[in-house]
């Protein structure tokens, strides 16, 4: 397998995609855009790309995103990339997994077959895959592959916080906090989840053996933020002696970071999958670990 010539970006990622480049050995390249007034996007990429070129963007508020990465991939096809890898740190639409109701589009089977139309190979990190056991299946017939920030994020908390308790404020992020404790040698708990809606959400601790602990909440993702808010509010009522957060992707909507402050988080660190202020911990090691590793 050749080594990747190229890292394309947009300006928004460019500090990402600059470290990516420096640990490939290759060069990265802004792609240009221009918006029209009728809100249609014009794309200039370089006149010439290697034959194994990277393109980085991570698909947080993926909406306005998706077509332009969608035009960049067909751009770059034409101009000499043979290879086309895609490196999307967050990657949307992966919670709808199946349809829950009739009728409901299941968009992760569908997004997936876009990019698997348009990339060789789908890079991200910690992916919602919980009716789906491999990225590959989410993009039919491409590699898929399903990085865990999760260990680096314990290694950090066991750093700041030593002897800290790795909360799951859910059943799903048990996976995540576990690879975390074992990576850092901390002791892990989980925590049981009822949503009744976007931003109704109750945590049961369940005996989680909180009581004058230092409590870490470790989770996959930070939206609404209401989760975090529940659980931090339950494990400080059960006599934690401090709480903080660790998460892989913040995204932290409207005013999710506020609230999780208010229920009395101390910290909030994450990786930088998703560009935001709580930034702690750097994923381009395992970005690049994955593109050097043969197809």
């Amino acid at each position: 397998m050749t080594a990747p010539g190229l890292v394309l970006h947009f300006d928004d990622e460019a500090a990402l995609a600059r470290g990516l480049a420096v640990a490939l050995g290759c060069e990265a390249a802004a792609i240009d855009v221009h918006g029209f007034p009728d809100g249609e996007t014009r794309l200039r990429l370089p006149p010439a790309l290697p034959a194994h070129t990277v393109l980085l963007r991570g698909l947080h508020q993926p909406n306005p995103k998706l077509m332009p990465l969608l035009l960049a991939a067909a751009g770059a096809r034409e101009l000499g990339a043979e290879r086309l890898d895609l490196v999307s740190p967050y990657l949307a639409y992966m919670r709808q997994d199946m349809a829950f109701t009739p009728g409901e589009v299941v968009s992760q089977r569908h997004l997936g077959r876009l990019l698997a139309a348009a990339f060789d190979t789908v890079v991200t990190v910690d992916p919602h895959l919980h009716r789906v056991a491999t990225m590959d299946e989410v993009v039919p017939g491409r590699r898929g592959v399903a990085l865990t920030a999760a260990g680096l994020l314990g290694a950090h908390v066991a750093k700041v916080v030593p002897g800290a308790l790795l909360l799951a404020p859910d059943e799903e992020a048990g996976q995540w906090v576990r690879t975390a404790a074992q990576a850092a040698g901390l002791d892990h708990a989980v925590c049981l989840k009822q949503r009744r809606g976007d931003r109704d959400v109750s945590v049961a601790l369940h005996g989680a053996p909180v009581q004058g602990r230092a409590v870490v909440l470790l989770d996959d993702v930070a939206s609404t933020g209401r989760t975090l808010v529940s659980a931090a509010l339950g494990a400080r009522a059960a006599g934690a002696a401090s709480v903080d957060v660790a998460v892989t992707h913040a995204l932290f909507v409207g005013d999710a970071l506020e609230a999780v402050h208010a229920a009395g988080v101390r910290h909030v660190w994450s990786s930088d999958a998703v560009p935001h202020a709580s930034n702690a911990v750097g994923i381009v090691p395992l970005l690049a670990a994955a593109l050097r590793t043969p197809a």
